[in-house]
């Protein structure tokens, strides 16, 4: 990745390390804020993403979305499919024109691309609501998400806002 494509406005990224749970907040190349301990999707992670595979998408997304009022506590709704993934499930077969076209569409119009087609959607990080803590802790249970607690999540929000890159690897 470009460090020109991480930079934005004030130099914020995210960047989830999904091998050892970790999610950091970056400025730049510097560190400002480690979550650990994040879920991710239940089956692991794939660049490769279909709906209902509980798999979390690798790549490169934008927040696209804020959902204040999630069953998951705060919802940050990333840009997923977004024009690589896409791109790569059309040359696979795994989506149809029409369905490339939507997404592309989306994205030259500044929207979040359609959440309900064969990639799946309403990818995001979230925190865990009235979920159960141990289990949090010792398990990948996400639909596909990234998961922190819910005061790990308060205390992403001060670095949060529509835009931000959100690097999952």
């Amino acid at each position: 990745m470009h460090r020109s494509a991480q930079a934005y406005e004030d130099g914020v990224w995210i960047d989830v390390d999904t091998s050892e749970h970790m999610l950091l907040v970056m400025r730049g190349d510097t560190v400002q804020a480690v979550f650990k301990n994040v879920a991710i999707g239940r089956y692991g992670t794939t660049w490769s993403k279909v709906t209902k595979d509980d798999k979390t998408p690798l790549g490169s997304f934008r927040i696209g979305w804020i959902n204040e009022k999630s069953r998951y506590y705060r919802f940050y709704g990333l840009n997923y499919p977004n024009l690589d993934t896409a791109k790569r499930a059309l040359e696979e077969n795994r989506i149809n024109e029409e369905t490339w076209l939507s997404i592309l569409r989306a994205k030259s119009m500044g929207k979040s691309p359609p959440q309900n087609t064969p990639l799946g959607g309403y990818i995001g990080i979230h925190g865990i609501g009235s979920g159960d803590r141990e289990i949090h802790h010792k398990y990948n249970w996400t639909n596909g998400c990234i998961a922190l607690t819910n005061e790990q999540i308060d205390q992403l929000g001060k670095w949060i806002k529509p835009g931000v890159l959100v690097n999952i690897r």
